[in-house]
């Protein structure tokens, strides 16, 4: 009998959220699946590990299914590691993160916990995706997604992925989608602000906002693509080296 896929979930908004449950669920289509998600939300942690803390992880049971899962104390990047080195007891086929409760598209991708535990499984040679819906409600609405998750994974698992890269898909909020459009990473930023406030033991104290600012107007980037109503798959690249920029940076007196 055919081995099926080993396929490591996770996320960063908690093991509780609706978004991974949907992503379990259809998962468990695909092959066997193991999960180490954490037992809290875990949003905005970018790729941060843990190291002058304690961890702990419990396996747990939330709903039916044939999944295993793990409650982690940590971060998503700390799920991944702790998954390959001491859970799992062989590389996983695929990692999958998410569905994130909110974008991930543009710049947000260097903030997110949800890419970073995508990222990490890269780092460690397993294909790894991404998901996010572009809908921060709690009781966001999953299904219009399942075939896309489907159709996503399986491809992964098919075709794998060159080393280096993982794929950041991004969902439009909306009940049915155009299909799917491959991007690449919109130019923008967050232009900040901070709201200054006094509690009542008169110390000041800081509330982060902030408006997101597209400066790019491309028509091939995934904030395109979602104002569109598609699916935006970007392959993302964790070598940050700006390779365009070595040749120069040798003609400087260093």
């Amino acid at each position: 009998m055919a081995i099926k896929p080993l396929i490591l979930v996770t996320n960063d908004d908690g093991i509780t959220a609706p978004g991974i449950r949907t992503l379990i669920h259809v998962m468990n289509t695909i092959g066997d699946v193991v999960v180490v998600a954490p037992d809290s939300p875990q949003s905005g942690m970018g790729h941060a590990i843990t190291l002058d803390t304690t961890l702990h992880c419990n396996k747990i049971k939330i709903d039916d299914g044939p999944q295993i899962e793990y409650a982690c104390s940590g971060t998503p990047a700390d799920c991944v590691k702790l998954a390959v080195n001491e859970i799992l007891d062989r590389k996983p086929d695929l990692c999958v993160s998410g569905i994130n409760h909110g974008s991930n598209a543009s710049i947000n991708v260097i903030y997110s916990g949800t890419m970073s535990a995508a990222v990490e499984a890269g780092v460690e040679g397993i294909p790894a995706i991404g998901f996010s819906l572009l809908d921060y409600n709690w009781d966001a609405d999953f299904k219009p997604l399942k075939t896309y998750l489907h159709k996503i994974a399986s491809n992964v698992l098919k075709n794998g992925l060159p080393d280096g890269v993982v794929l950041n898909v991004n969902f439009p909020k909306a009940t049915k989608f155009k299909g799917i459009k491959v991007s690449r990473q919109a130019r923008a930023n967050w232009k900040e602000e901070f709201d200054k406030r006094t509690n009542p033991q008169g110390k000041e104290y800081y509330w982060l906002t902030g408006k997101f600012v597209n400066l790019d107007k491309g028509q091939d980037t995934d904030i395109y693509a979602l104002d569109q109503n598609y699916v935006s798959v970007v392959p993302v690249q964790f070598d940050l080296t700006a390779h365009h920029f070595i040749s120069t940076l040798n003609t400087w007196d260093l």
